[in-house]
């Protein structure tokens, strides 16, 4: 078979793996200090889930701070490429949308990779235009149109507020938002928000946009229905069960942190985040993690860590340590954030047993039940084996049966087979393996 076609990147002193705002702020802060600075990020575009598509026309005030400053660094940008594999230190493949495999090579690495969406099985979630609300919103900023489409919104956490938000601007009409966070939680949260300065009018400001939306909590999704699509779903609340029709539903229970790059190069992970020290700096040498990475927070910390990050890949350790405080700050936010939005038990009974939960490979609720850890689960049903390698139904399992995945091996992403194919990949492949056996 041939080979797929190589790239050798000249080497770098600081490589930012993500452009989201935790990657952009620690890219510029490296490269304030002259050093050759290389981000790659598998979307066409810098910005990542949050900014995505506000490089040329930023809507946010620190969009457009950011993407001004970096315009004026000296940073190189790859995008549209996935890195996939570590083929010895300092080195990590990636491959291109046009196939192309390059050669990462680094000083310094930072991991800001960002977080996706927990999905969470309920019969019917696999029907067409059942979609994560992130996703939801961005197949609308690249154009999916939502006009008078109507639109429930359903999940957990601050992000509902926000899709919400963005799908109503662009015309949608959002029936409501079910939000399984107790009342009183959020009620806690709206006290404490008053410690944390700006983001209580960011809160306002998103409720004054979504006048009129019904805003439930202690309620969430149990079905959606429909033949060739979406029809309806059915929603319960203080015991009692109702349907709703409708053309879409967004549904996203909170944040989870991308670690597999992080576990693949030997970081410690603890508590379902990156482990790092106080200049952010991960428990392998010279390989920093700034962002949701290393626990979700929301969009000042992780561009504060960024920074930090940034900083100490730099050298600049005094510069990094004047931002403590500021991050120390967002860190206490982080933790009310999670707090409030903790996941209710309720919400393990929604899968019915022949509901799927593994859709790559076709794995319904009543096999995976019948074992002890996701290691057995994988061994006997496949669950986690199919192209997502567990992104959707990892976190799923982890939150059903409190199961945690036991190893990552390479390639930590979907690539061709040309891509495996590289000499040098091959060769690392088997000294993974080796690795393995003993």
């Amino acid at each position: 078979m041939a080979e797929a076609m190589s790239s050798r990147r000249p080497a770098s002193d600081v490589l930012v793996v993500g452009a989201g705002p935790a990657g952009l702020a620690a890219a510029y802060r490296a490269a304030e200090s002259r050093l050759r600075v290389v981000v790659v990020d598998d979307n066409p575009d810098a910005g990542g889930q949050i900014w995505r598509g506000e490089q040329r026309e930023p809507r946010s005030r620190e969009a457009q701070e950011w993407f001004h400053r970096i315009r004026r660094a000296e940073i190189e940008l790859i995008a549209g490429a996935r890195v996939y594999q570590q083929i010895e230190p300092g080195t990590l493949l990636a491959e291109t949308s046009h196939g192309d495999v390059l050669e990462l090579g680094f000083e310094n690495l930072i991991l800001a990779t960002g977080a996706r969406e927990r999905f969470l099985p309920f019969p019917g979630w696999t029907l067409p235009n059942v979609m994560g609300a992130g996703g939801l919103q961005a197949l609308v900023k690249n154009g999916l149109p939502v006009d008078g489409k109507k639109i429930v919104v359903a999940g957990s956490g601050p992000l509902l507020l926000a899709v919400a938000s963005y799908l109503r601007a662009h015309g949608a009409e959002v029936l409501l938002i079910a939000e399984q966070a107790a009342a009183l939680r959020l009620a806690r949260f709206g006290i404490g928000l008053a410690r944390h300065g700006g983001k209580t009018s960011q809160v306002f400001a998103l409720r004054r946009e979504l006048k009129g939306v019904q805003y439930l909590t202690d309620c969430w999704v149990v079905a959606a229905h429909g033949d060739e699509k979406l029809e309806r779903v059915t929603l319960r609340r203080a015991g009692k069960r109702w349907e709703v029709s409708c053309d879409y539903l967004a549904c996203g229970f909170h944040l989870v942190p991308n670690l597999e790059l992080a576990e693949l190069l030997g970081c410690e992970v603890a508590g379902g985040a990156v482990s790092v020290d106080e200049f952010q700096q991960t428990t392998v040498p010279q390989v920093y993690s700034a962002g949701e990475s290393t626990g979700i927070g929301g969009l000042e910390l992780s561009l504060v860590e960024g920074e930090i990050a940034g900083l100490a890949a730099a050298g600049k350790l005094e510069d990094a340590r004047r931002l403590f405080p500021q991050r120390a700050k967002q860190r206490r936010f982080a933790d009310l954030l999670n707090r409030t939005f903790a996941l209710r038990d309720e919400l393990k009974t929604l899968a019915a047993p022949e509901t799927i939960v593994c859709r790559c490979e076709d794995v319904v609720f009543d096999r995976l039940r019948a074992h002890s850890s996701w290691r057995t689960a994988k061994l006997q049903t496949r669950c986690g084996m199919g192209p997502c390698q567990g992104r959707i139904c990892g976190s799923a399992v982890e939150f059903l049966f409190d199961w945690k995945a036991e190893s990552v091996r390479p390639p930590i992403l979907p690539v061709r087979v040309e891509s495996l194919s590289h000499k040098k990949a091959q060769e690392s492949q088997t000294r993974t393996n080796l690795r393995s056996e003993i």
